[in-house]
């Protein structure tokens, strides 16, 4: 019989992080102003980006996209952890859990590949810089960006029919506060040894794939720093590299930490605090890295801001 017919589950129940209503008030109060400050600074990103012409090149065109997936992948998980933690009510459909499940790991994976190519864009720009409007044009980063879309899609769609394809059947209590793989493969009545080696090892293969480039870069990059004479020029190319590589040791811990290791009771409850980091925390933390370390953001940001009081007196 398929697997699919078996299904009788209609709606899961999230337990999420804590049942201590004082713990919960001060989750939520925490959360949610992470959540606001997210809001506000990739969008601040996203705008200057957007409006200001001195920041349409390569590297802020990417810093856009990232804004853009930052934005979006926490709005994707925090506003039913937010849910979840005011109210009793902690129910979601079966068919909101495949598109909460897709849409996550669609974003999850396809910010891996933009930050990869993030890094190719540091490499030219500092290893390469005579050939860089050449290496880095238009229609390169429009691919980069893309296939990075488009590579993210697949990858998700994979994981998500892999997952649903499952039965489930008389379990729905989900030991996680958003819909994930490694939680819902304990709740399915079949035998899924198969499904957690497939997550391991497809997993491993997108974090090899994206890790290794930007690892391989840096290696040049820090070659090349060595030749840069201008300490202004260093600085810059250094403050850049710093930003990028912050949020690269942000992402792939978490992401490292949750979907390669073995799925036990005490690694899912470890899975919902690495999940907070780069559900909640990560996202509101990268428009403050990027912002505070790179000084044409901070003048854009400091003229729109300008520009609007301007406007308010007028």
């Amino acid at each position: 019989m398929d697997a699919g017919n078996l299904t009788s589950v209609t709606e899961f129940i999230l337990l999420g992080i804590t049942n201590l209503p004082q713990l919960q008030i001060f989750l939520f109060i925490t959360f949610l102003l992470f959540y606001l400050f997210n809001l506000l600074g990739n969008l601040s990103i996203l705008t200057v980006v957007i409006t200001d012409q001195r920041l349409h090149i390569p590297m802020y065109f990417l810093l856009g996209n990232l804004s853009f997936l930052d934005l979006f992948f926490s709005s994707t998980i925090v506003p039913k952890l937010l849910a979840g933690l005011l109210m009793e009510d902690k129910r979601i459909t079966f068919h909101s859990c495949i598109a909460q499940l897709h849409v996550y790991h669609f974003l999850g994976s396809t910010e891996a590949l933009l930050l990869t190519s993030m890094s190719y864009d540091r490499y030219i720009a500092i290893c390469n810089p005579l050939r860089y409007h050449v290496l880095m044009a238009k229609r390169v980063c429009i691919k980069l960006a893309s296939s990075s879309w488009i590579a993210g899609f697949v990858y998700s769609l994979s994981q998500t029919i892999q997952t649903f394809m499952l039965p489930f059947c008389k379990l729905n209590k989900i030991s996680h506060f958003f819909c994930d793989i490694k939680p819902l493969l304990k709740l399915a009545c079949a035998n899924t040894r198969l499904n957690e080696s497939l997550l391991s090892i497809v997993t491993g293969c997108l974090a090899v794939s994206t890790l290794l480039p930007i690892m391989i870069s840096y290696v040049f990059i820090g070659t090349n720093l060595r030749n840069i004479r201008s300490y202004q020029g260093r600085r810059k190319a250094f403050s850049t590299c710093t930003s990028h590589l912050t949020v690269v040791s942000l992402y792939y811990g978490s992401v490292i930490c949750t979907y390669l290791r073995a799925s036990t009771k005490d690694s899912l409850q470890q899975d919902r605090l690495t999940a907070v980091l780069l559900t909640v925390i990560t996202p509101a933390l990268n428009p403050l890295i990027y912002a505070l370390r790179n000084k044409e953001v901070r003048r854009s940001l400091k003229n729109v801001l300008l520009s609007k009081q301007d406007l308010k007196r007028t």
